[in-house]
């Protein structure tokens, strides 16, 4: 059989750190344009309490979402000791592209991947970039789609990465700018010919476009005095209800349809976007099998690095693999279960065994 084995990560995290608060002076409005009379302070300590951030990185102004894709991908490159001129593909899970410096607008061609290819210095034809535009979930959707092509046997070495600059797309005056962030996380995702299971075992994707379509959406800044630029917005509270919901079952779906117990799950790997609901998905995941939840079984980054979108997860990942989150490690023969949530509405998994 073919495995479809991570034989390689790496990461991004860009140096610019911004705390909480760094927002004391922000004026925020709420969706009627009205000024939120409500101190500061006070807006932050509960924007903490509710998601657990604490600080998130944003790229230097020279940066963009392309060059901090080709820097995690170099080193994801490096760290598996494959040639690039053997990749197959590049896959790149992205939703703004290269934000065009001094604006926000989006800049998707030509693909970011293919810039990507081009900044590796990658001559080899044959290797196809493409972009995933697919939300949050974009990372694990690419890896999906990898293990798909490796399957059928029309690819043997992929190179995937999460990469965005959410930073150049929010709304200073919308209380929800302190949840984004900017990075880049990638894998190569390798076909192994082997006797014995192992690599991604199952997966599962599904998506809600009716009501929930708009959960995430463009629209202009809270503050009417603004031009019409468009701004990155998101029902908070319906996304909450949701993924609480839709999560556990998705992933109850991928596990069942090959038998696979939750119990035998060592890490849950969830994309980062609010501390709270996590553990609520986590928590309603487990009772869903009778189960209680193990220690330390939900690896957690967002309080440092905040919500960056397809780059949470696969950053999530190469920061254990390196040994750089206090009391978390990946061992062999580990089962590692990968889970978004986004834009879309899309939820996705996958079980992946070490």
């Amino acid at each position: 059989m073919f495995n479809s084995v991570i034989t390689g990560s790496g990461a991004y995290i860009p140096k610019k750190e911004v705390k909480n608060s760094d927002f004391i002076k922000s004026h925020f409005y709420n969706s009627d344009g009205e000024v939120i009379k409500t101190d500061s302070k006070e807006i932050i300590k509960k924007f903490e309490d509710i998601t657990g951030i604490k600080s998130r990185r944003y790229l230097k102004d020279t940066q963009s979402c392309s060059v901090i894709a080709s820097i995690a991908a170099q080193n994801a490159i490096e760290n598996s000791g494959v040639n690039p001129e053997e990749i197959d593909m590049i896959i790149v899970a992205q939703n703004f592209g290269d934000v065009i410096e001094g604006s926000n607008q989006s800049d998707n061609v030509p693909s970011i991947a293919s810039r990507v290819k081009h900044q590796l210095g990658i001559k080899n034809e044959f290797c196809i970039p493409y972009d995933i535009i697919f939300g949050c979930p974009g990372w694990i959707q690419g890896m999906i789609q990898a293990h798909m092509f490796i399957q059928l046997g029309e690819a043997k070495k992929c190179l995937v990465i999460g990469s965005e600059a959410l930073s150049r797309v929010v709304d200073p005056h919308d209380r929800d700018t302190m949840i984004f962030a900017d990075g880049a996380g990638a894998v190569i995702l390798e076909g192994k010919k082997e006797s014995t299971k192992r690599g991604i075992l199952t997966h599962a994707t599904v998506s809600h476009t009716e009501e929930e379509k708009d959960f995430l959406y463009l629209g202009e800044s809270y503050n009417k005095k603004n031009d019409q630029t468009k701004f990155i917005k998101m029902n908070g509270h319906r996304i909450y209800s949701y993924s609480l919901t839709q999560v556990p079952k998705a992933i109850k779906f991928c596990l069942d349809k090959i038998d696979l117990h939750l119990s035998v799950i060592d890490k849950i790997l969830i994309h980062q976007a609010n501390e709270k609901m996590d553990e609520a998905i986590v928590k309603r995941l487990y009772k869903s099998f009778s189960l209680a939840i193990p220690e330390n079984i939900m690896p957690m980054t967002i309080d440092e690095l905040g919500n960056s979108s397809v780059a949470t997860v696969p950053t999530l990942y190469d920061m254990i693999m390196r040994g750089n989150l206090a009391k978390h490690s990946i061992n062999e023969g580990d089962t590692l279960l990968f889970a978004s949530v986004g834009a879309g509405m899309n939820i996705n998994c996958f079980a992946y065994r070490c």
